[in-house]
């Protein structure tokens, strides 16, 4: 609805109000995001109470009849892929369920069904030949403001936080079959085998899904996931842009999966196990029968590797009609219902907004280590989420005091400046010798420095280290590495039974499929001396 109604935008003739149709379990969330707009919303008992110009809605569910006025009812989804239990026959697709269209027929027939596809409306006219006669391919206005909002893919993906990783989203229905029911551990379970410093993982959940449980219950059953840096976007809005910057997706049988194929060729896999929901042809059986399968979260590599170019798209082409003038096309229709002629300036699509980081990252990790003859590689999990590795590296300031007593690297970032009128603060080297102290199970201490470079020392060794990572060049663009990992790089190249370098010294350190230079060398007292 929020994605149809600017098409009436900077009309001072139109007043646009709010309601919401009795018998959803799902209306409370609905009631919010108008609520978060500041939308005017009016309770049904004065809504069926008064005629109106216009009645827009998105489902032809429930007593529609007892508002009085046109009717248009818009696209709900990407089209007609699900069949609802309980909810007209078994091989109805929602939307097109025979009882609730001729119902809507019988007593207040819709002025204009806008519909996405030309295959749509064939598929209404099986259901309700009726109905169909008043069928129009409008195209789909939130595929709309996708495909126009993608040049925006590098800002969405700088404030998730994701960097050069890869951006796994999963993408969730509601009901029995969805991803979230069917398997419910399975993005912690991927936050286990995923490496943070090569992935990004978030959850895409239906509305209704969220509705049904609670944003805090929904939070504590995907506590550990999100503690390992999950993001899980607003459902209203933020869940188009994660598509845009998705690098791969997790699919059940919903249809959000239509619209990341409409925008981008990208690899997505199906966790969907079958059952009485998807309607056989439909678009997103189409695109199921055709993609890779993920049996477990152990195989998404090679799930994602076996995924060939062109279902994807072939799926969407199936879902909606040729895209760019769905906004014009709508306006001319409900206008023409209005009796209005339209404003004479054009509409511009909306672009969706910049999507939220995650809310929870983690700040001490299981560092798995081993020394090749190309260098040192280094593999980050969020503490506790798998085995440990060859060192617990922890943040200190960040995490808990038990964690902090039990790493092996404890490091420390440089604190915000301080208002305080007489300000006291650490010097990098007085915190290193004062970590080493305080903590007898570390091992090495360090600090980031505001520079970005670090100072590394090793219990029982004499010397503070400088550690510099090069930034690396990569078709255009700039990489760099957060600096606590080469501090475990460094940390796992001076514990070792090599002997430690006294002069400068060049070493690798690999992340996933790329190296980084790393330089080490005997810190300068001007260094050691730096305020953190």
């Amino acid at each position: 609805m929020l994605d149809v109604l600017p098409v009436f935008s900077g009309d001072a003739r139109i007043t646009r109000l709010f309601t919401l149709v009795p018998g959803s379990d799902f209306g409370a969330d609905a009631f919010s995001a108008i609520d978060a707009l500041g939308g005017r919303t009016v309770p049904w008992s004065e809504a069926c109470g008064r005629s109106y110009d216009l009645i827009v809605a998105a489902s032809p569910k429930g007593d529609l009849r007892l508002l009085r006025g046109p009717h248009v009812l818009i696209p709900h989804g990407a089209g007609f892929n699900k069949s609802i239990h309980d909810e007209g026959p078994a091989d109805s697709a929602s939307g097109l369920d025979p009882t609730y269209l001729r119902r809507a027929h019988d007593h207040a027939p819709a002025a204009l069904h806008a519909l996405a596809h030309p295959d749509q409306i064939a598929r209404l006219a099986a259901a309700d030949p009726r109905a169909a006669r008043r069928a129009k391919v409008i195209g789909d206005l939130t595929l709309e403001r996708v495909l126009a909002s993608t040049s925006l893919r590098d800002l969405y993906r700088a404030e998730l936080g994701t960097g050069a990783r890869k951006l796994l989203v999963l993408v969730s229905t509601w009901g029995p079959e969805s991803l979230i029911r069917q398997h419910p551990g399975l993005p912690a379970r991927l936050a286990t085998h995923l490496p943070y410093d090569e992935y990004q993982l978030a959850l895409v959940i239906h509305p209704n899904e969220r509705s049904l449980l609670g944003a805090y219950e929904l939070a504590e059953r995907l506590a550990p996931a999100l503690d390992a840096g999950m993001v899980l976007p607003d459902p209203h809005e933020e869940w188009a842009s994660v598509l845009i910057a998705a690098d791969a997706l997790v699919t059940d049988h919903g249809s959000a999966a239509l619209y990341y194929c409409a925008a981008q060729d990208r690899p997505v896999v199906s966790v969907h196990q079958g059952g009485g929901e998807l309607i056989p042809g439909s678009p997103m059986a189409v695109l199921l029968d055709r993609i890779p399968r993920l049996e477990g979260a152990e195989d998404i590599d090679d799930a994602l590797r076996a995924y060939r170019h062109g279902p994807g798209q072939a799926a969407a082409q199936a879902a909606f009609a040729p895209a760019g003038d769905a906004v014009d096309r709508l306006r001319t229709e409900v206008y023409g219902l209005l009796r209005l002629a339209p404003p004479d300036y054009g509409l511009t699509t909306r672009l969706l907004p910049s999507p939220g980081p995650a809310t929870r990252v983690p700040a001490a990790f299981d560092v798995h280590a081993a020394t090749t003859t190309d260098g040192v590689r280094i593999a980050r999990y969020p503490a506790g989420t798998g085995l440990p590795g060859h060192h617990l590296a922890v943040e200190h300031g960040a995490v808990g005091e038990q964690l902090a007593r039990s790493a092996g690297l404890l490091y420390r970032r440089p604190l915000p400046a301080s208002a305080a009128p007489v300000d006291l603060a650490w010097t990098a080297d007085g915190w290193i010798r004062h970590a080493l102290s305080a903590y007898p199970g570390c091992r090495s201490a360090a600090a980031v420095l505001p520079s970005g470079g670090c100072l590394l020392r090793v219990r029982g060794h004499e010397q503070t280290y400088a550690v510099q990572v090069e930034p690396r060049s990569e078709v255009g663009r700039i990489l760099q590495i957060d600096p606590a990992i080469a501090l475990s790089a460094v940390h796992a190249r001076l514990v070792s039974p090599q002997p430690s370098p006294d002069s400068r010294t060049v070493m690798n350190c690999l992340v996933g499929e790329r190296t980084f230079r790393i330089t080490l060398r005997p810190a300068t007292t001007a260094e050691a001396a730096q305020v953190i």
